[in-house]
């Protein structure tokens, strides 16, 4: 690995680098040759952590993954890493929701959301949460759900609870998915609020959702919400 460069150069030095790592996968015999690894990827974003927005804009505009999946891995890295000002972490934020066109599949939004999105959000209104989530775009109401994973760490849940009432429906299963699994973490901070949320929605939501929602409760209480999923034949 060469050592951490310094700010992306016209992106000549980044392309290199991933073409390396491209030619290096159409020739490995793994079982998935022509794929870089994602482990890869991170490591090439950790050495072009001090990238500018507008570079990091470049590279969401690519039409392949790689380039996209380096992008959101460095603006997860720059709004995790303590000494990022405010104004970075508030164009970083600026430039997720302005380019959320092309954050649009379920790893990129995981990759970012957490810290981008809900780091940001935290010692402020959390209400662009609740907009993303009547989104039209499914990714964008998983951004919604996703980003709490910032709140959920430090026991705050009121907005995961209250997204997850705003999704308790949703008829995307990436969508279905996040919200059962954000249900599952948050209820292990708070059992009973997670049984209280599933108490107004088991019989109707998705199965996808009940089925990571219920994951980690005792198994006479999985078996309870799943007989009322049954008496609805969803």
């Amino acid at each position: 690995m060469a050592p951490p460069s310094t700010p992306v150069s016209t992106l000549t030095e980044f392309y290199a680098r991933l073409d390396d790592l491209q030619r290096a996968a159409d020739k490995s015999s793994s079982t998935s040759p022509g794929r870089i690894r994602m482990g890869q990827i991170f490591e090439l974003a950790k050495d072009f952590v001090d990238a500018s927005p507008d570079d990091i804009e470049v590279l969401l505009a690519k039409p392949d993954h790689p380039p996209r999946v380096a992008a959101v891995s460095i603006m997860d890295f720059q709004a995790r890493r303590n000494g990022t000002p405010e104004s970075r972490r508030r164009e970083l934020y600026e430039l997720y929701l302005r380019r959320h066109d092309r954050i649009n599949t379920w790893d990129l939004v995981d990759r970012a959301a957490p810290h981008v999105v809900g780091g940001y959000l935290w010692d402020k209104s959390r209400e662009p949460l609740y907009q993303l989530a009547v989104s039209p775009h499914w990714y964008e109401r998983r951004t919604s759900i996703v980003s709490t994973w910032f709140f959920i760490r430090r026991d705050d849940l009121d907005d995961t609870f209250g997204i997850a009432e705003a999704l308790a429906n949703d008829p995307h299963d990436l969508v279905q998915k996040a919200v059962g699994g954000w249900m599952r973490e948050a209820g292990k901070r708070d059992e009973q609020r997670l049984r209280s949320y599933l108490d107004r929605h088991a019989a109707t939501m998705p199965r996808t959702t009940l089925r990571y929602a219920i994951e980690q409760l005792p198994s006479d209480i999985r078996d309870h919400y799943l007989r009322l999923k049954n008496t609805t034949n969803g």
